[in-house]
């Protein structure tokens, strides 16, 4: 009989003991790392883009020239740099605002927690057997005739019985209680520590995109909009690393802030994930916004939304097209709104202009001083 409440019962889920999660670097708090992070991230990407831009590292990979820079943008660097800054203090102070009204993340419980998991699959094998007989095969007696050679197989197969598989419950009474097959375990932890995650940060990316995109629109289908709010980072026609945040504080926060916020808050995202989230953000739209298609740059492998892809929209001529951002092109796609057909003769002609422009400005420069004199 003993045996028996053995085999049918559940494995017993472990004691635990919560405890805050210690601070991740020893000399700063998570919840200062959480501000300051994403925007040094920012200006550490920026600041080797601008590296390579100010030294023409690699003009091969360049969708614009230093002429276009110079000639094409309406805003001048410094006053980039400094509404960059400001957008960054906002975010700064919506962070610490987030981040207050969070409990302290606590660890301990994950033992727990990955058992839970175990629990669930446990049962779920339950129906193992009902399923294979509406298939016309005998459970049992499959699992009978495996079990000598592959047990784990067989318990599973008759609807997660696992007689063989027991732990004791202390060292003191030696009571044996069941216990979770090794593949169980796994498959928990795996769920636990990656599924769950990974589908997290999938609803936090699809929300973010979903926000920016309407929004985005919106602000060019707008007028008023537009007007008062977008057309300001539309000065930069031709858009560099650090000028990813050059936008009017309205539409940064709106745009940026709230919509990375709410992203966090919809998925759910523990702190520790929602501050590498937040940098990989930050990383993202710095890298769509770097002015050069490397082929070696990961971030413009893994999604068609890259840097060639948003500078098109930066573009006169396409500046109607290509809202998605800063992950997927998936609305674009969905609603039309795609640039369509090839590019390259319309940047060989800005190409040229600006060019031709710079070629020529000394010449202006020598006849209005002979005249002068």
């Amino acid at each position: 009989m003993a045996n028996t409440t053995i085999a049918s019962a559940l494995p017993p889920l472990p004691a635990y003991e919560t405890r805050p999660m210690p601070d991740l670097l020893p000399w700063i708090s998570d919840f200062w790392l959480s501000l300051i992070l994403p925007h040094i991230a920012y200006w550490l990407v920026s600041m080797t883009f601008h590296i390579i831009d100010v030294y023409d590292l690699f003009p091969q990979y360049r969708l614009h020239t230093p002429e276009e820079i110079t000639q094409r943008n309406l805003v001048s660097r410094y006053q980039v740099a400094r509404d960059v800054l400001i957008e960054q203090v906002i975010q700064i102070a919506t962070s610490a605002f987030l981040t207050l009204t969070e409990d302290r993340q606590t660890t301990g419980m994950e033992d727990y927690d990955v058992a839970v998991w175990a629990t669930r699959i446990r049962l779920a094998q339950r129906a193992v057997p009902s399923i294979l007989g509406t298939l016309g095969l005998n459970a049992a007696a499959i699992a009978k005739n495996m079990a000598p050679t592959y047990p784990l197989l067989a318990g599973a197969l008759a609807g997660g019985h696992y007689p063989f598989l027991t732990t004791t419950l202390d060292d003191v009474t030696g009571t044996a209680v069941p216990a979770f097959a090794t593949w169980e375990l796994l498959f928990a932890k795996a769920i636990y520590w990656v599924l769950i995650p990974g589908f997290q940060l999938w609803v936090a990316t699809c929300f973010l995109d979903t926000w920016q995109y309407f929004w985005h629109r919106a602000m060019h289908v707008n007028k008023w909009m537009y007007t008062h709010w977008h057309a300001r980072h539309h000065r930069l026609y031709v858009p560099y690393a650090y000028g990813a945040l050059y936008n009017h504080p309205v539409e940064g926060f709106v745009l940026d802030t709230a919509g990375a916020g709410l992203a966090y808050k919809v998925s759910m995202l523990s702190p520790r994930l929602g501050m590498a989230y937040f940098v990989g953000c930050t990383i993202k739209t710095v890298d769509d916004h770097c002015g050069y298609v490397l082929p070696w740059d990961p971030l413009q492998k893994i999604t068609s939304n890259n840097a060639a892809y948003h500078d098109i929209h930066h573009q006169s001529w396409g500046i109607k097209t290509n809202f998605s951002q800063p992950f997927f092109t998936i609305w674009d796609r969905l609603l039309g709104t795609m640039w369509q057909g090839d590019t390259q003769l319309k940047y060989e002609r800005t190409r040229a202009t600006a060019a031709s422009k710079s070629a020529a400005a000394p010449a202006v420069v020598v006849e209005d001083a002979s005249k002068n004199e």
